[in-house]
């Protein structure tokens, strides 16, 4: 069996101006872990240890593009450790149709969200 889905989202990477930075930031903010391939390249892995995404520098970055979103099963505690970490909240805790949500920006001033059910 394959660990890919066929025409699903399989990897995403997220641009970073100061990768230790970044790093530190989803780290505390996440619990997020990281395989180092180089320098200015991380694997972000996901609890099962597979790869998700990477982290990798970039001399400029273009700020927008898709909304990543992050799944939170207290949002209110996930909003207090981005708050800790660093990170910028953009749009405060707000209901939508499905849950409830927040916006925030990282060291390098992408904005993500984390939801809530």
């Amino acid at each position: 069996m394959s660990e890919h889905t066929h025409h699903a989202i399989d990897y995403i990477e997220i641009t970073a101006l100061d990768v230790a930075a970044s790093r530190a930031f989803y780290e505390q903010a996440f619990g997020w872990q990281f395989t180092e391939y180089a320098p200015t390249y991380l694997g972000i892995r996901r609890p099962d240890g597979t790869e998700a995404g990477g982290l990798c520098a970039a001399e400029e970055v273009s700020i927008g593009g898709p909304l990543v979103i992050l799944y939170s099963e207290d949002l209110e505690a996930t909003l207090k450790a981005v708050e800790a970490a660093g990170g910028e909240i953009v749009k405060p805790i707000f209901e939508f149709p499905g849950g409830r949500r927040f916006h925030f920006t990282d060291p390098t001033g992408h904005e993500l969200a984390v939801w809530a059910k």
